[in-house]
């Protein structure tokens, strides 16, 4: 967002002066990361999440380079080829942990993200395409996630490949087709492991990209903030650096501490013992799990169990898993309600906690065996995940009234703090530059 206030990049040094009229990159970082760009000073810590997820991605992106040096990506050698990386190669046994628990954290942080956008409403105008290209990098995530899992070679890593890949098959007519172009054969064996090394390889650079786009149209608008208010004058923002620089500097290092808690101490803690034992085809796992971070998603894929309208349980369950994250693109239109921030939302606050409250159920069915009551749970935590995006979300945001709003972000931290100039509020329901709701 171009705010005339902004301090703009005036390079003082001959050489910069140079380097500049010829590749603007650091009026670029100045404008995008420096004191060039104001952001709302009410911005608090559940802000860092995005910083942290790009901490995480660059972690990933190099140990996996690393990785990629030692692996073998043909059946008759990648489990060893791990325990190679493990046992021989100087600092491997660190550069595997950090990679595995690192898309964990990559996960964690990515979640905690997603939930924050929830909670503010910062889906809405002006920032759909933000939010549509943060569940882009989340689905690139998942598939690259899934990939990388089967590279370990490990029967978890085998049978989870073999049980996702054989969903494509419920797809009427060309399902058989799909599963046989994914795999380049008939099953899961040395041509899928292939691929799979390939496009693990590949697609965390596609993710960068794309999280270039996302900040690129971030700055468009401008970034969110708790009240849900937009910018009105240089007394609502204060220069990214360097005050919120120190803000995701001190974010990162209680990150950096937990993640070197578990990669040093509790390495194997997210992962599945199974994955330790080399993939056999002929003998099958008591429980198929994928990683912890899929659960939620499991859970909806199996809660479907009976034959519905001529299609099959398993279609169902395939069109409900993609479902339940497509149906975030549409987030932006099915919240009606002109009033981004739950915090002055009662009724949508609610309906938050409580959709925390079904993920996490779902999330611990998705890791229990196929068996009563867990699949009865997961039928009826499923049911409520759509019933809150298609129904109550829609029917909340046209009937609810909203607290009144503050003014301006400066009035909103002056009334936090117990300062002066905090008692003039809008009628309920109104946000600057928008009608109020109905």
């Amino acid at each position: 967002m171009s705010f005339p206030w902004a301090k703009h990049y005036e390079p003082s040094h001959p050489f910069m002066k140079w380097v500049d009229s010829r590749l603007p990159l650091p009026r670029l970082v100045y404008n995008s990361l420096g004191a060039g760009y104001p952001v709302p000073k009410n911005i608090n810590y559940w802000w860092n999440f995005g910083v942290l997820s790009g901490f995480a991605l660059v972690v990933q992106i190099i140990t996996g380079i690393v990785l990629a040096m030692h692996y073998g990506a043909n059946t008759q050698v990648a489990f060893d080829s791990v325990e190679h990386i493990m046992r021989d190669v100087n600092g491997g046994w660190m550069m595997r942990y950090l990679h595995a628990n690192g898309a964990s954290f990559f996960f964690i942080v990515v979640y905690i993200h997603i939930f924050r956008g929830l909670y503010y409403g910062s889906y809405k105008p002006p920032r759909e395409v933000v939010w549509m290209l943060g569940l882009v990098v989340f689905l690139l995530m998942m598939a690259t996630a899934f990939m990388g899992y089967v590279l370990p070679w490990g029967q978890m890593s085998f049978w989870g490949a073999t049980v996702i890949t054989n969903l494509f098959s419920a797809i009427p007519i060309v399902g058989d087709t799909i599963v046989s172009w994914l795999l380049g054969g008939f099953a899961v064996d040395n041509a899928a492991l292939n691929r799979f090394f390939s496009l693990h390889y590949l697609l965390p650079f596609v993710i960068a990209g794309v999280v270039i786009l996302k900040i690129w149209s971030l700055h468009i608008p401008g970034s969110s903030n708790p009240t849900g208010i937009e910018v009105k004058g240089p007394e609502d923002t204060i220069p990214f650096h360097p005050y919120f620089t120190a803000k995701d500097g001190f974010g990162l290092c209680v990150y950096l501490l937990l993640f070197a808690i578990v990669a040093f101490f509790l390495p194997n803690a997210l992962g599945h013992a199974d994955n330790y034992i080399p993939a056999n085809p002929l003998s099958t796992p008591s429980h198929i799990v994928p990683e912890w971070y899929f659960w939620p998603f499991y859970a909806i894929l199996r809660a479907f169990t009976v034959d519905f309208l001529f299609i099959p349980a398993k279609l169902w369950g395939v069109m409900a898993m993609f479902s339940a994250i497509l149906l975030l693109f549409f987030l932006p239109w099915l919240d009606s309600s002109p009033v981004r921030s739950a915090t002055y939302r009662p009724r949508m606050k609610m309906l938050f906690w409580i959709l925390i409250v079904d993920v996490l159920i779902l999330g611990w069915v998705g890791g229990a065996p196929a068996e009563e009551p867990y699949v009865r749970i997961s039928q009826l935590a499923s049911a409520y995940y759509f019933l809150h995006f298609l129904v109550l979300i829609p029917w909340v945001s046209k009937t609810e009234r909203p607290l009144p709003l503050p003014n301006s972000i400066t009035e909103a931290v002056l009334a936090k703090k117990g300062g002066a100039g905090a008692a003039v509020s809008q009628p309920t329901g109104a946000v600057a530059g928008q009608n109020p709701a109905e």
